[in-house]
């Protein structure tokens, strides 16, 4: 009589699924208890409407001054499209932003003129009481 051991076909090769299906189903419970705490959305600022109707639309507009140049000569100046005398800028300035709630200036200035002009006419927004300044640059072209 001999022992009636295993059978002819070597080790077993079955994955016990039991504990894989355990573990799922445990990360399923975590995943859903956490997604309801997670916010809902990004919070944003939305800008306001104004709280007035009839603001004035000149008021809302960009300020540029321009620093044109006259071959060599005194420069000329334009704020936005109305041309100006140095010695009227600054009191100009002054009445412009005088009544802005956004104190941003934008300054404008030829390639060919001494920085010294430009960063005279920043020196006219910030005794005007500009916050800030911005200064258009000409687009440099490829290759230069």
């Amino acid at each position: 009589m001999g022992m009636g051991g295993g059978g002819t076909g070597g080790a077993v090769s079955e994955i016990n699924v039991t504990p894989l299906i355990d573990v799922l189903l445990v990360l399923l419970i975590i995943f859903m208890v956490i997604v309801p705490v997670t916010p809902r959305g990004l919070e944003a600022l939305v800008p306001q409407p104004p709280k007035n109707k009839t603001q004035d639309v000149e008021n809302t507009r960009t300020i540029v001054v321009q620093v044109i140049s006259n071959g060599g000569g005194e420069p000329g100046y334009k704020i936005n499209d109305d041309s100006f005398a140095k010695s009227a800028l600054e009191p100009k300035l002054a009445e412009i932003f005088a009544s802005r709630q956004e104190k941003v200036m934008f300054v404008k200035g030829d390639k060919d003129l001494d920085y010294a002009k430009i960063a005279e006419v920043i020196d006219f927004g910030k005794q005007a009481g500009v916050d800030n300044v911005g200064v258009i640059t000409p687009r440099i072209e490829a290759g230069q």
